[in-house]
């Protein structure tokens, strides 16, 4: 009888012991893992921290990052002092971003959400750190354009269809995963404005423009964010957009005046 009771304790023992080292034991991933939408590659350091220098990453931003993986976008916008979100939507890798978070000591700046990354809401966001392929950035593409105008985009390698990107670095002596691309949400200006000199008839492609001012074509027509600048003959329009106005100044032979246009 006692035989059988120690028997039974030292059961429930083992068992007990197996089940708290399968409790303990961490997600580790592999690379080249199967995920929802993409596999699983992580970003090296080096460029991360270029995408981030790209995107010019500081304390006011509101940094997200869509499929964050192991978190290393988010944790590295969070040591630069942005609040930042990590979407994915694995949930050992949510956990395990988070625990990296705390390893890094961002936690408070470094939240990670179990969640669809084409369901995510990104509104509030005017930074994106992103790895992703080009039929998820092609997916994302309208959500992109959507945010508001000077938001920045980065990129691991690849791009989105059809919309340039405004500047783009490469890691010298670098063998694979070299390249970061940026894209500055353009103000959308399509239409025509209202100006003294006439009618502003503006065609969008993404950030590049082309129109007539008063019947004149317009040449280098370009935005940056709410920037605008385009030349009409000997004369360069620049100027900021808000909302259904445009303020800004003409330059020409050393002089400058002030222009306005509305619609």
């Amino acid at each position: 009888m006692l035989r059988r009771a120690v028997t039974v304790i030292a059961l429930i023992l083992i068992a007990s012991a197996t089940s708290y080292a399968q409790a303990t034991t961490e997600f580790v991933p592999e690379v080249g893992q199967a995920g929802k939408d993409v596999v699983w590659v992580p970003t090296p350091p080096e460029l991360v921290e270029r995408m981030l220098d790209l995107a010019k990453v500081t304390p006011q931003d509101f940094v997200m990052d869509l499929g964050s993986g192991d978190g290393r976008n988010i944790i590295g916008a969070a040591k630069r002092g942005a609040q930042s979100v990590g979407v994915e939507y694995n949930p050992d890798m949510v956990a395990l971003s988070t625990r990296n978070a705390a390893a890094a000591g961002v936690s408070d700046k470094a939240r990670f959400v179990e969640g669809d990354m084409y369901q995510a809401d990104i509104s509030k966001a005017n930074v994106l750190a992103l790895f992703l392929l080009p039929s998820n950035m092609l997916q994302l593409r309208q959500k992109f354009l959507d945010l508001r105008p000077g938001s920045r985009i980065v990129s691991n390698t690849f791009g989105i269809e059809g919309w340039t990107p405004d500047e783009t670095v490469s890691i010298e002596g670098c063998s694979a995963w070299c390249t970061a691309h940026l894209w500055i949400v353009p103000a959308k200006v399509g239409g025509v404005w209202k100006l003294d000199q006439g009618d502003l008839n503006l065609t969008q492609d993404f950030q590049m423009l082309s129109g007539t001012l008063g019947g004149t074509p317009i040449a280098g027509g370009r935005l940056r964010g709410d920037q605008i600048r385009f030349t009409v003959g000997a004369l360069e329009y620049t100027g900021r957009v808000t909302g259904n106005r445009i303020e800004g100044t003409t330059q020409s032979g050393g002089q400058q005046r002030n222009w306005t246009a509305s619609r």
